[in-house]
This record gives C-alpha cells, sequence and structure tokens, in this order.
C-alpha cells in the first residue's frame, strides 16, 4: 500500500500505522483521514494482521487539525466541501473492524489527535505525551463521536471537565482521567506498546477478539440488561461450540500453545450485526 501521509509496515501479526507528516507535527487533513481509512480496511480483512498500532512519526502523535491551509475556514463544513475535503461514501467505522486498534501516543495529542483514538479499542501514552480536547477553545465543539465516547469511557463528570475546559492534560493525568491505561518512558514506550501488541497477536484466538471487540462496543449502546444478556448468552454458547474452543482447552490442558484454525474474515458469526 502506498501513502502520502502514512506509513504502513507489518510483522509477526502486528501491522504499525505510523503518520507520517512530522513537519506538521503529524496535523490531520482529508487526504490523511482518507488513507486512514483504507489503510484500516485493508489490514481488518488480512487473517495474517492481528493487531494494529497507530502511532505518530517525530515528537508529536497528532497535533490536530491541519489549520494552516484553510485558516479561519478550516472547520467550514460548506468550504471543506467545495475544498473537496468531505467524502461522499461513509467513513469507515472502527467499531466495527474485527482487528483491535492500539493508539500509542508518543507525544502530543489534540483535537482530532485524541477524537479519533476514542473511537479506537486500547490508548496506551508516553510520559512526555500531552493530551487535549481543545474544541472550545477554538470556536468549535468536540467532534469525530467524542461526545458519545468520552463521556461513556471515562464517566460524566471527567468528560464534562475534559470537554468543557478545553485544557491540555499530562500523560500521568490522562491515566488518572481513564483515557489512557498505560503511561510508559519515553525510552521504553515503543518496546512496552510492541509487547501488549504482540501479547494479543501470539496469545489469543483472532475470532475471540474480534467478536468481543464488536460486543463491547454494541453494548455501550444497549440499556435493557436483559437484550444485553441475551445476545451476550448468544455469542459465548456460539463460540463454545467450535473449534478454537475446543483447541483452545485441549492447549491449556496440554500445556502447550494452541493453534487457532478459525478466521475473522470468514468465521465471524452472522447473528452479530454491524453497528449502525
Amino acid at each position: 500500500m502506498e501513502f502520502s501521509t502514512l506509513l504502513v509496515e507489518q510483522s509477526g501479526g502486528v501491522a504499525t500505522v505510523t503518520l507520517n507528516r512530522p513537519e506538521k507535527l503529524n496535523a490531520y487533513n482529508a487526504t490523511m483521514g482518507a488513507e486512514l481509512a483504507r489503510a484500516f480496511a485493508a489490514l481488518d480483512a488480512d487473517d495474517n494482521v492481528r493487531v494494529i498500532i497507530v502511532t505518530g512519526a517525530g515528537r508529536a502523535f497528532c497535533a490536530g487539525a491541519d489549520l494552516s491551509s484553510a485558516g479561519g475556514d478550516t472547520f467550514n463544513y460548506d468550504k471543506r466541501r467545495e475544498r473537496g475535503e468531505v467524502e461522499s461514501r461513509p467513513a469507515l467505522r472502527p467499531w466495527n473492524m474485527k482487528k483491535p486498534i492500539i493508539a500509542a501516543i508518543n507525544g502530543p495529542a489534540v483535537g482530532v489527535g485524541i477524537t479519533l483514538p476514542m473511537q479506537w479499542d486500547i490508548r496506551v501514552a508516553a510520559e512526555s505525551a500531552r493530551i487535549g480536547f481543545v474544541f472550545v477553545r477554538r470556536g468549535v465543539i468536540p467532534e469525530a463521536l467524542s461526545l458519545w465516547t468520552v463521556p461513556r469511557q471515562i464517566g460524566l463528570a471527567r468528560a464534562n471537565e475534559l470537554l468543557m475546559t478545553g485544557r491540555i492534560i499530562s500523560a500521568r493525568e490522562a491515566l488518572e482521567f481513564g483515557i489512557v491505561s498505560h503511561v510508559w518512558p519515553d525510552a521504553e514506550f515503543v518496546r512496552k506498546t510492541r509487547e501488549l501488541a504482540e501479547d494479543i497477536a501470539q496469545n489469543t484466538a483472532p475470532v475471540s477478539v474480534a467478536i468481543t471487540k464488536r460486543l463491547v462496543w454494541g453494548l455501550l449502546a444497549e440499556d435493557e440488561m436483559e437484550k444485553a444478556q441475551a445476545i451476550d448468552s448468544r455469542a459465548f454458547q456460539w463460540v463454545g461450540k467450535q473449534a478454537d474452543s475446543r483447541e483452545g482447552v485441549t492447549a491449556f490442558l496440554e500445556k502447550r500453545k494452541p493453534s487457532w484454525k478459525m478466521k475473522p474474515s470468514k468465521d465471524f458469526p452472522d447473528f452479530i450485526p454491524e453497528i449502525k
């Protein structure tokens, strides 16, 4: 795959997508958005990929939207359409992907640089990272579904503080708020993130992970416990009859590494629909 704003590498079941505009602190533009969707779609369709890491080139993760080209009209939707920056087809929905996505926040992550990772599955940060939902300080409102994802993931009071002040917080504060699950020293960050990804790639059943991801996101919107239990139970009963369940238990009893046979591309159950 050839990209102008991304680097994509694949090794040992782990794909690494690097936002690659370091001279702009990896500021997000329409090209990056389109290329990220294309990369995600290709990697999600590849059964050799078990997990995706997204990180940034240079000293930043993503400095938010690129304000340099359109200035005050950066967030004007009509002007964006005129500039050809609005996709005619719906954007890829990360929660419908079958591969977990890890945001490896290696430096500043503000604006869309943090709202997009809130749509992904795991976020970790380097000690030097700084994170901010800065929208209200730019005269706009939080976007990329963050008014839905952030309160559900960290709680209303904490979400309100971050979204309504727009202040930039340290990596340690982000850990306390529940935005990230780990903060590691900069010198150890790449290795630690890779270890986390490889743990998924090497030790988990791919279809089990895919189902778990879909249900975690899908059940966030389910407010009836009985309906949640029904789909949870049906999914558990289904996987219990599959080859990977037998292999996982047998391998554990025989004290050996499992050999998974099922593939997310063809063995995902059809009774679990995409999330609308």
